[in-house]
């Protein structure tokens, strides 16, 4: 097989981005939802379990030293910690050695360390293994979102992007349900239900480990670095499993590309590329994210404290409120996604911030009143967040397809941590502070900054969104590899479906 290496240097025309952005849904495309996807799901369950247990580990007999706020506080913020500095050191290997192997490298970091959580036997260990579950799944979301949007086809990717990341959900609901048998002392002993939690995770992981092994490396990534014999391969056993499926021929692909392949690209040229030549899209990448981050991270690791604190709700209750507000966070991009491939991304990003941010300040204004019990705050905030779910998909959505093919697990993981590291480890000690005071303001102080957030970058989507749907990736953000013309570009295996279809694409 060939290395990065061997074939890079030279100049080849390619109509494989375009064969792949033309392909009709078919089961190869579920294989890829399953494969890749279902990791959101591990991390819905990690997040939603943490939060709803913080209760039980803090009690006399849970086998560890701790307390609710140093597990919605300090413990939160290290997992998010973790998940941004993994980002950033898996997002770079990602772009240089191909996301399926960093795909696969990540999930078994997530795997290890969770197995490792549930053998907790002092509040240090608890606190360092959550910082490495979360740098595994901070290298996922670079290295999946990567794969993603480069092996779907344009005309469903919005929605795609959309459902998948917002199956974290399904697995916050799990992780609800989950957790109310686990917290059942007549059940599990209080010192054994939360480990189980943490060991259900690891079984999950290593059925989708399994289930990842089918899943090629991206032929984009391969066709840059040298490797357009294994490119051409993988596209053509996908195009023979769909044509089967169909049982039709597929149309002829509409453009060709050409490149001067390479083996690696420098931080010095990524940088530049985001923060200079697409400097309005690095601003908005930013706002996306600490919009989104700030809301959810702090709010999914403290919305049980807040039901325990201010509405006596007993901790092994705090589940099935939860479990409502997960299932109105999956139904937005479920419901919404195909709306930002059809009315567009630039009115979908900014009208789902603006209505989150704005749904939210209501929510804080009848909280502060009184006027809220915990079943009507959980359907306020059911409702804000069907409309923030799908705007903070829609984040993960903008930075991996507004920026050039050889940046783009590096700007997600950038964009992710940046705008995490300000919203998602601030968010948890900020919010864990205010809702411990037990005052009413002090909490509704808390949505309300969450709510400006959410707006201002409602705001900055409205100005600043790329209109990017149904269009190729390469057509978006021009890859940094890209030739002028094809005129120059020596025959190649990898564009021999073309049938002498020649022109570049912009």
């Amino acid at each position: 097989m060939a290395t990065a290496q061997a074939g890079t240097g030279r100049t080849i025309t390619t109509s494989i981005p375009a064969r792949l952005d033309r392909l009709p849904w078919s089961r190869w495309h579920w294989t890829i939802v399953i494969g890749l996807g279902t990791v959101w799901i591990l991390d819905g369950l990690e997040v939603t379990v943490v939060g709803n247990i913080a209760g039980r580990l803090s009690e006399p007999g849970s086998g560890l030293p701790i307390t609710s706020g140093q597990v919605t506080g300090i413990a939160a913020a290290l997992y998010v910690a973790g998940a941004c500095s993994g980002a950033l050191f898996w997002g770079r290997l990602t772009d240089r050695y191909g996301r399926r192997k960093l795909f696969m490298i990540t999930l078994a970091v997530y795997l290890a360390a969770t197995a490792l959580t549930a053998l907790s036997f002092s509040t240090w260990w608890f606190f360092l293994f959550r910082f490495f579950t979360g740098f595994g799944i901070g290298g996922e979301y670079a290295a999946i979102n990567s794969a993603i949007d480069e092996l779907i086809p344009a005309y469903y990717r919005g929605r795609v992007d959309l459902v998948i990341n917002g199956s974290f959900w399904i697995g916050a609901v799990g992780g609800s349900l989950l957790s109310i048998v686990a917290l059942n002392t007549a059940v599990l002993p209080k010192d054994v239900g939360w480990r189980l939690t943490f060991a259900l995770g690891v079984v999950l992981g290593l059925v989708i480990l399994l289930v990842r092994r089918n899943v090629p490396e991206s032929p984009r990534w391969l066709l840059i670095h040298g490797r357009d014999r294994e490119a051409e391969e993988i596209v053509t056993s996908i195009e023979q499993k769909v044509e089967a499926e169909k049982g039709k021929p597929l149309a002829e692909p509409e453009s060709a590309l050409v490149i001067h392949q390479r083996a690696s690209t420098s931080f010095r040229e990524i940088a530049r590329t985001v923060f200079s030549d697409y400097r309005r899209r690095a601003v908005l990448g930013f706002s996306l994210f600490v919009g989104q981050a700030f809301l959810y991270n702090a709010i999914t690791f403290g919305f049980g404290a807040i039901l325990t604190k201010f509405y006596d709700v007993p901790t092994g209750h705090t589940g099935y409120y939860f479990a409502v507000i997960a299932i109105g966070n999956f139904f937005g991009p479920l419901l919404l996604g195909k709306l930002f491939d059809t009315v567009g991304r630039r009115v979908m990003i900014s009208s789902t911030y603006l209505l989150s941010g704005l749904l939210l300040f209501g929510t804080a204004w009848l909280f502060s009143r009184g006027s809220l019990t915990a079943g009507t705050l959980t359907a306020c905030w059911c409702v804000v967040l069907f409309f923030a779910s799908a705007g903070a998909s829609s984040a993960y959505l903008t930075v991996s397809e507004i920026f050039p093919m050889e940046t783009r697990a590096m700007s997600i993981a950038f964009f992710y941590a940046l705008g995490t590291a300000a919203g998602g480890i601030s968010g948890p000690l900020i919010f864990a502070d205010l809702t411990e005071t037990g005052v009413v303001g002090d909490t509704a102080l808390a949505f309300q900054i969450g709510a400006g957030l959410m707006c201002a970058a409602g705001l900055v989507a409205a100005f600043l969104a790329v209109n990017a749907e149904r269009r190729s990736l390469e057509d978006i953000a021009k890859p940094l590899s890209a030739a002028e013309s094809p005129a120059s570009a020596a025959p190649t295996t990898a564009g021999r479906r073309t049938r002498g279809s020649g022109a570049a694409q912009a």
